[in-house]
């Protein structure tokens, strides 16, 4: 790598210490019974490096313990190079992209090396991570609510002229194929998004009222699945249809603009940078997106550091145990 990096992305032993330093500003925890600042580093030929004993259980441990990087062949470096390359980019880097950064490109072949697999793999964990904890309080003040199809074009068109005798064939909806997606974002705060079976006011009015002060002013366009669900809130509509985007009533702004503004950078990530993924990974780009949008004012440097702060106690397999 080059001698531009910093130096947590160059060797492990410089990965580990800052993974130390922001994982533990208190001193070593422990992960077995939680007693902060009471481990000695272990040293001698036959110890690993960064392996803590603590002193109240006298269970061994590193700082990737409880960690997306547990148990990971891969070098810490490369993942913490990793975090910080999605969390810079601001509409997703690929995981094809993100393997010639990792693995170089061989010379004689010119491909990349290492795997694939490992840096999509990666990309996953790291997703996993991004993902917000349970929300502790509802969102507030004007609240924009929108949706979205995502991805799915048809690989083939087909025709739909009948044979002689045949019935006319049915053209499928242009939403077939694609992800609905719901986001919910307060102005000038965060915005929460997810991957919806069904966009109906069946299925969205659960989901607004436990993510929705009922205090919020809530703003939607007309072709809104909530355009005649009474809900409790104060509702203003912006009519897309006739051209109406933006409107100001008693000195407040209604628009939807600002979760447009939002999809917009979702979209271009699908299409742009990913091209595809499948529905059931929507979710998981969802988390993605959202947490850079969310931290939007931050620079890179101080991204990447909430990010490594999310990587305790989050875990992805590629699949579930036996019998779990």
């Amino acid at each position: 790598m080059s001698g531009l990096l910093a130096p947590q992305f160059q060797n492990d032993e410089a990965a580990r210490k800052h993974l130390e330093a922001t994982l533990w500003p208190d001193g070593p925890v422990c992960p077995h019974c939680g007693i902060i600042g009471e481990a000695y580093l272990m040293k001698g030929e036959t110890t690993r490096d960064g392996l803590y004993k603590c002193s109240a259980c006298r269970e061994p441990f590193t700082v990737t313990i409880g960690t997306i990087f547990e148990d990971s062949h891969i070098p810490l470096h490369k993942w913490l190079f990793a975090i910080h390359l999605m969390c810079s980019s601001k509409k997703g880097i690929s995981a094809h992209q993100l393997w010639r950064n990792l693995w170089g490109v061989n010379p004689d072949t010119g491909k990349p090396n290492g795997s694939y697999r490992s840096a999509w793999f990666m990309a996953h964990r790291i997703r996993w991570a991004l993902g917000k904890e349970p929300v502790a309080s509802k969102l507030s003040g004007i609240v924009e609510i929108d949706e979205a199809y995502i991805g799915g074009k048809f690989r083939h068109a087909g025709s739909y002229t009948p044979k002689p005798g045949e019935r006319p064939k049915d053209r499928p909806s242009p939403t077939a194929n694609k992800a609905p997606v719901l986001s919910i974002l307060q102005r000038d705060g965060e915005v929460r998004s997810m991957h919806m079976p069904r966009v109906t006011a069946d299925t969205l009015k659960p989901v607004i009222e436990a993510m929705v002060d009922k205090s919020a002013h809530m703003m939607t366009d007309s072709a809104s699945a909530l355009r005649g669900a009474p809900m409790g809130y104060k509702q203003s509509k912006v009519n897309h249809s006739a051209k109406e985007y933006v409107r100001h009533e008693d000195g407040v702004c209604i628009t939807t603009n600002t979760v447009e503004g939002y999809f917009s950078i979702l979209k271009r990530g699908n299409y742009g940078v990913y091209h595809h993924w499948g529905q059931q990974y929507t979710d998981q780009y969802l988390r993605e997106f959202d947490f850079r949008y969310n931290i939007r004012k931050l620079n890179d440097d101080a991204r990447a550091t909430v990010a490594l702060k999310k990587t305790k106690g989050r875990r992805l397999v590629l699949k579930a145990p036996k019998g779990s």
